[in-house]
């Protein structure tokens, strides 16, 4: 047998529990509870001072447009986008000569920046601007 002290609604019990599966001991005596403690009641608290009424909200700009793409140049082999990300900066400039697997640009794909290589030899010409957000298949850039 096993004494515990339980608190239910703040009245304190001293309870006494047998264990199953143990051997009996000795009856444990109850002892009464002590007499609950008699709660003060709350100091009456001033009433609140009435605030200045909050000012308008402002509103709120816009955000940002999405930069724009630009028109894919006619004929040429395209490059597109392997995965979703965001294209986060580019290695060569626009007009550059760049061989096939030459890294053109960095597109950010799951925290991770990932080097977008060529596929043919020829002059760039990029389609998606700096800061553009993706989909697989989108057009990156033309190699004519």
């Amino acid at each position: 047998m096993r004494t515990f002290k339980v608190t239910v609604n703040g009245n304190q019990y001293d309870v006494t529990v047998e264990e199953l599966g143990a051997p009996a001991a000795a009856p444990v005596a109850l002892q009464p509870a002590p007499a609950p403690v008699p709660v003060q009641a709350p100091v009456a608290q001033p009433a609140p001072v009435q605030a200045a009424p909050a000012p308008a909200a402002q509103p709120q700009p816009a955000p940002a447009a999405q930069p724009a793409a630009k028109a894919a140049p006619a004929g040429g082999v395209q490059i597109t986008a392997p995965m979703p990300g965001m294209v986060v900066d580019f290695k060569v400039a626009e007009g550059a000569t760049v061989k096939k697997g030459e890294a053109i640009l960095i597109l950010e794909a799951m925290k991770m920046e990932n080097d977008i290589a060529s596929t043919a030899d020829g002059v760039i010409s990029f389609v998606t601007t700096k800061g553009a957000n993706v989909n697989t298949g989108d057009l990156l850039a033309v190699v004519k």
